[in-house]
């Protein structure tokens, strides 16, 4: 299919914004293992746009703005704390990871436990509310774990 999927190392990218980004990068850096592979200020010294990586994967943020794609979303303080979508995350030790958010005062929202489907992970959220899981379950992996 010519207009599918572009050949390169991740092909869906979850955006997220934050009232204080240069914060949520120094968090999901430390907390969860993300690594730090660009960011652009923007004049006023907000985030116009971070990249962090993770394995294979990323996550692009940037601060809250009230630009075109700002009036297009809502943080979770905005709707009662509820979020819309919630990125997982492979990890390797989700005990260690779960440590970590526990630590740095993450809300767990689903408590560590092995999964029905195979795996171990938790869902919490970061200080501004977005929710994240966390496992070792593998999608990708034979048999799914």
């Amino acid at each position: 299919m010519a207009d599918g999927p572009k050949d390169t190392r991740c092909t869906t990218i979850p955006t997220l914004r934050y009232r204080n980004a240069k914060a949520a990068i120094a968090w999901l850096c430390e907390v969860f293992g993300f690594a730090q592979h660009g960011m652009y200020e923007g004049a006023d010294g907000s985030v116009a746009h971070a990249q962090l990586s993770f394995g294979n994967g990323m996550v692009m943020l940037g601060s809250v703005a009230d630009n075109e794609y700002g009036q297009n979303i809502c943080q979770p303080a905005d709707i009662g704390g509820k979020e819309t979508q919630a990125p997982y995350l492979v990890v390797a030790e989700a005990d260690a990871v779960y440590s970590r958010a526990k630590a740095a005062g993450f809300e767990i929202v689903i408590d560590i436990k092995d999964e029905d489907c195979g795996g171990r992970g938790f869902t919490c959220r970061d200080p501004e509310g977005h929710l994240w899981n966390v496992g070792t379950y593998d999608p990708w992996a034979p048999g799914g774990s």
